[in-house]
């Protein structure tokens, strides 16, 4: 039987196999739609999610680039604070009729304690914004954080320190009271001792530093923007209860300030633990009463700001020692009680 083979077929012409059509454009129209399918739905839920990611992240990012620069900025505007509450404490008391001085600047002078008490607190508003805007624009860098360190050195170890140490000698310059040298010499040094507490606890913050909220629940030691805002809202408690007239009581916190600048250095590089606030109280679903009770908190600082604050940070600054006393108590009553249960039952 002759072979009828096309390719044997003299004058008929055969396609090469590298020029003719996959399978797949082959079929007809819905059977090509049907394999497309099978290979889209074949395809890995984790290739399929990664190309999601990256098609979403595509699409944002020219508008995230837009806002790579704002954590820096505000990076800065916490140091330009530090620097400027610094700065303003050291400003002279301008009297209000002063012709050669402008009224903004006769106004700091005459309340620069209480000026500079309030740039600490713009410095904390700035120091929480820079680590949430960098990681809204999933740019948080080694620089960032070294960066905010710098900054927070400045405006939490040594503008507290500073403005502590100017209150202090300030006033008992107007009341004519004499400082022994010795004594000026001890407050300076526990102004020293507390910044550099604060620049160690800012290094040891880099170098155990985890990026995310999730590792933000506590702190080792007291954070700095917190021993900073003892620092300033005990400043404001004070100013206030000597405008007052409420001179004795405004004496007593004066000269309880270098102990408390003291006891909140050391907290810093201390062991204990202390709640991040926002993160471990207000996050998520609460219930009524820590709901009825931030209420009441915001009240408060609305009526009387300046007790509020010093009250509730000075508040803060202790919960964190007592609590570590406490719990060393009750292991110390806990081993205890072990030990005579081992002996009754000997």
């Amino acid at each position: 039987m002759p072979d009828i083979h096309p390719e044997n077929v003299p004058g008929h012409y055969v396609e090469p196999p590298s020029a003719r059509r996959p399978e797949e454009l082959r079929q007809p129209h819905k059977k090509r739609l049907r394999l497309r399918r099978r290979r889209r739905r074949d395809l890995d839920e984790e290739t399929r999610e990664r190309r999601r990611l990256r098609i979403r992240r595509h699409g944002r990012r020219a508008y995230i680039r837009s806002v790579y620069s704002l954590p820096s900025l505000a990076t800065l505007g916490n140091a330009i604070c530090g620097f400027g509450a610094m700065y303003v404490a050291s400003m002279e008391n301008f009297s209000a009729g002063a012709a050669d001085v402008d009224h903004w600047t006769s106004f700091v002078g005459q309340h620069r304690f209480i000026v500079a008490a309030y740039l600490i607190f713009f410095a904390m508003v700035f120091d929480a914004l820079d680590g949430r805007l960098a990681r809204f624009a999933r740019h948080t860098t080694d620089f960032g954080g070294q960066l905010d360190s710098l900054a927070d050195v400045v405006s939490f170890g040594c503008a507290p320190a500073f403005l502590a140490l100017q209150v202090f000698h300030d006033t008992m310059r107007d009341a004519n009271q004499f400082i022994a040298p010795l004594l000026s010499r001890l407050i300076w040094a526990i102004g020293a001792l507390y910044v550099s507490c604060a620049a160690i606890r800012l290094a040891r913050f880099n170098v155990s530093n985890e990026h995310g909220e999730q590792h933000h629940f506590s702190f080792l030691g007291l954070p700095s923007p917190a021993a900073a805002g003892t620092i300033a809202a005990f400043v404001l408690m004070q100013q206030d209860l000597f405008e007052q007239q409420l001179v004795g009581i405004s004496r007593l916190c004066l000269w309880v300030l270098p102990f408390l600048l003291l006891l909140t250095g050391l907290l810093m590089v201390s062991a204990i633990r202390y709640p991040h606030l926002v993160n471990r109280y207000l996050r998520g679903r609460r219930s009524i009463a820590r709901l009825l009770f931030t209420l009441a908190l915001l009240l408060l600082l609305v009526i009387a700001h300046r007790y509020t604050l010093g009250l509730g940070t000075l508040i803060y600054a202790l919960s964190g020692l007592v609590s570590s006393g406490f719990l060393r108590m009750r292991r110390r009553t806990a081993t205890a009680s072990a030990k005579m249960l081992q002996k009754h039952q000997a």
